[in-house]
């Protein structure tokens, strides 16, 4: 991906990811990676919201552009891009090194919070990472595009789907059957949500609990 320059807590550094956001409160406990779905960006509004419920429950989070400019513009023309789960794993494990590099961070442990397709990619990042990647938080995700890998998963993992998105209901609890029976695991079925989790107080949920898996495997 391209260089840039951004800011983070004022001092500029030089990363290899593509346009993000960082949120790093006082004392964070922990950081979560968020990973965006088919489509979609940093700018996530859902994805916006759930963050900002883990920053106030003192969680730093990263937010982050999975795909370049030219890259969104060509998936765009060809929706080829969003569904290249290798190419969206180098991604997030790129971005997971350079936090581990970090010194303002380097020392707080490591979630993903993955939605749609970037479920999928948070899940093959994570068995690449094992020792990095604490806890998994899947919103409507797509964990059953990386199904080859799902037996070896280890890290936690907490699948979010809405109750009247069936066909990710049927996805999520294939995806579940396959997950090793050491490895900790649980799906969450939030009432009359639909696959966007735009129904009042959907998102509300999502965001309580991601925040309560987030913090009995951040610590």
């Amino acid at each position: 991906m391209s260089k840039l320059t951004k800011k983070w807590k004022g001092v500029e550094r030089d990363v290899n990811i593509g346009a993000g956001n960082v949120a790093l409160p006082d004392g964070a406990r922990g950081i979560v990676v968020f990973v965006h779905g088919s489509g979609s960006s940093r700018l996530s509004p859902r994805n916006q919201y759930v963050a900002n419920a883990l920053n106030n429950a003192g969680f730093a989070t990263l937010l982050f552009d999975l795909l370049t400019k030219a890259e969104e513009s060509e998936d765009v023309m060809t929706a080829k891009l969003r569904f290249d789960i290798e190419l969206l794993t180098e991604r997030v494990i790129e971005v997971t090194m350079w936090l581990k590099q970090d010194a303002d961070v380097a020392d707080l442990r490591i979630g993903y919070f993955g939605a749609s397709t970037g479920a999928a990619a948070a899940v093959v990042a994570a068995t690449q990472l094992p020792e990095s990647v604490a806890a998994i938080v899947s919103r409507g995700g797509r964990p059953d595009l990386a199904e080859v890998l799902l037996p070896t998963v280890t890290t936690p993992i907490l699948l979010i789907v809405g109750e009247k998105d069936q066909t990710i209901i049927s996805l999520n609890h294939h995806a579940l059957q396959n997950l090793p029976a050491e490895t900790e695991k649980a799906m969450s079925i939030v009432p009359g949500a639909t696959h966007l989790f735009e129904e009042p107080g959907a998102l509300e949920i999502v965001a309580s609990l991601a925040g309560k898996w987030f913090e009995a495997h951040l610590y």
